[in-house]
């Protein structure tokens, strides 16, 4: 089915292979034909590194208060500072070791690695950087050019890729960039995947082709538009377009002048919205700081209230995270967005037995709320979008997310997706007839509280064990550090150690604030005193 857009003169249309625009090149033979290709160490570069995993906030302040530009290789990927620690021997470095990985993955064996990078400025040379290495691994390359993260994943799938590479920072700081690995299935890799190609990094691994078998770099240009195809035709199923359409929804969307903004303007187009598109020119160059949390949107709020807007939305740089703002002009928190998209999509009913949903132990149970009242049931995972991916592939999961404003709607691609996130909040506002703050009041509210508690080196463990001794009679989750359900009083601890810092994390959430608050300061003491 094609969709048109009103006013407009393109079309979002199925997928199809030929629509390709390949550059010119001489023919080469298989890669079966090739023979064997080196996979060898390579020499190391002069570079600082930091293994280990940082939060956004660390990051930046490592990098800007203390002058100091940490190269970060985790189970995410490769991040740095452009001008210090991201330099174009790391890049290669860190390529190679994707594609010495992909040689063991063996699968699929000719297939291109489609790359795509999120728009901030650099990106393009990292990008050409990273499609350099890859053809000289004698892999064909799918260059995007700028493209959500999401789509990339899509891509992937729909050229039978043996893998992608998103040249993206998510909601870093501009100075900061970086690479994240996709899997042949156009998805993060899982924890054992991802700790091979740290190993292979570190190991200096890399993949040599020959002069003859040099891997060849097409263009495609039809990314957004097969995404915003396969939105249509899954929302279709949740409630009919033209329901959508004939509501006519005013939206103000902040695309952060990244690769949110094409996929944002052509979906609202083909849904009937009447948009007012700011930050949308691609450039690269952020209108504000990129974490899509409230300081950071403040004249979002006011351009929907001054604008009588029925919804407002914010996209992150390479457009996994999707916020909010209701009629009112007030940021309703990132925590809403997988609930409402869960909301709609079950509501929507079709699964036959009870649906499962998935997500982190950090999230908001909000979710666990919108299961229970549609007879679904939450599977709870570690920290990260890999490891709800994980659980939704395992599951057989409908819908899946965290509490940052990423949806993953296995429908579309296994990637947190602001366009998934878009388009079900929409279908919901029109299945309900109601707007957002309507919904927002239905849905059970609860206050979050976030802590960090200083420890020395080594006693985490002993931490952890001290809180599930003070909560013994609560049900408890050990997958990611400790997790505390007081499900009698609906509230929850989760207390996790940093990867980078001698502190633990401790989140709380409680239905008022002044709970929420109790439940840290007593976690603290508890944690204090072991």
């Amino acid at each position: 089915m094609a969709w048109a857009a009103a006013n407009s003169d393109w079309m979002v249309s199925s997928y199809t292979i030929s629509s390709i625009r390949p550059a010119p090149r001489p023919e080469q033979p298989s890669r079966a034909d090739r023979g064997a290709r080196a996979v060898s160490p390579c020499p190391l570069y002069p570079f600082r590194m930091e293994r280990q995993t940082a939060s956004a906030g660390a990051q930046q302040q490592s990098a800007r208060d203390t002058g100091a530009s940490p190269l970060m290789i985790t189970v995410s990927g490769c991040r740095g500072v452009v001008g210090g620690s991201l330099t174009p021997e790391t890049i290669c470095r860190y390529v190679g070791a994707f594609s010495a990985w992909l040689e063991e993955q063996k699968a699929p064996g000719d297939g291109p690695v489609v790359v795509g990078r999120d728009g901030r400025r650099g990106g393009d040379v990292i990008a050409d950087i990273a499609m350099s290495a890859l053809r000289a691994s004698g892999r064909r390359v799918i260059d995007l050019g700028i493209a959500m993260t999401a789509t990339t994943g899509l891509m992937v799938r729909r050229h039978n890729g043996a893998g992608g590479l998103v040249v993206t920072a998510s909601h870093n700081p501009a100075e900061w960039n970086g690479l994240k690995p996709l899997t042949a299935d156009g998805r993060a890799p899982d924890a054992s995947q991802a700790e091979r190609i740290v190993t292979l990094f570190h190991e200096g691994r890399r993949v040599l082709a020959p002069h003859d078998a040099l891997g060849a770099r097409d263009g495609d240009d039809t990314g957004h538009h097969a995404h915003v195809a396969a939105v249509l035709e899954a929302i279709d199923r949740v409630v009919n377009i033209d329901q959508i359409k004939r509501r006519g929804v005013r939206v103000a969307l902040d695309s952060l002048n990244c690769s949110g903004a094409v996929g944002g303007m052509l979906l609202l187009d083909a849904l009937g919205c009447e948009l007012i598109h700011v930050n949308r020119d691609s450039s690269g160059d952020f209108p504000h700081p990129p974490e899509p949390i409230e300081e950071h949107l403040k004249d979002l709020c006011m351009l929907v209230k001054e604008s009588f807007c029925d919804i407002g939305f914010a996209q992150d740089p390479d457009a996994d995270r999707l916020v909010i703002v209701d009629e009112k002009g007030t940021y309703i928190g990132e925590e809403y967005t997988l609930a409402l998209g869960a909301e709609a999509l079950l509501g929507a009913g079709g699964f036959g037995s009870a649906a499962t949903l998935a997500a982190n132990l950090s999230t908001s149970r909000m979710i666990d709320d919108v299961a229970k009242k549609h007879r679904a049931r939450v599977v709870r995972t570690p920290v990260g979008e890999a490891n709800v991916v994980s659980a939704m592939v395992r599951e057989g999961c409908a819908l899946g997310g965290e509490g940052n404003g990423g949806v993953v709607w296995p429908e579309i691609v296994h990637i947190r997706d602001s366009l998934s996130a878009i388009a079900l909040t929409l279908a919901l506002m029109t299945r309900e007839n109601a707007s957002l703050s309507e919904l927002v009041g239905r849905t059970p509210a609860y206050a979050i509280d976030k802590r960090k508690v200083a420890i020395r080196e080594g006693l985490a463990d002993k931490a952890s064990a001290a809180i599930r001794q003070r909560w013994s009679k609560a049900r408890i989750d050990t997958q990611d550090g400790v997790r505390i359900d007081l499900d009698d009083e609906g509230a929850w601890l989760h207390v996790r150690a940093s990867n980078t810092e001698p502190i633990l994390r401790l989140i709380a959430e409680a239905p008022t604030k002044q709970r929420a608050a109790a439940l840290l300061d007593e976690a603290q003491s508890v944690i204090e005193g072991a």
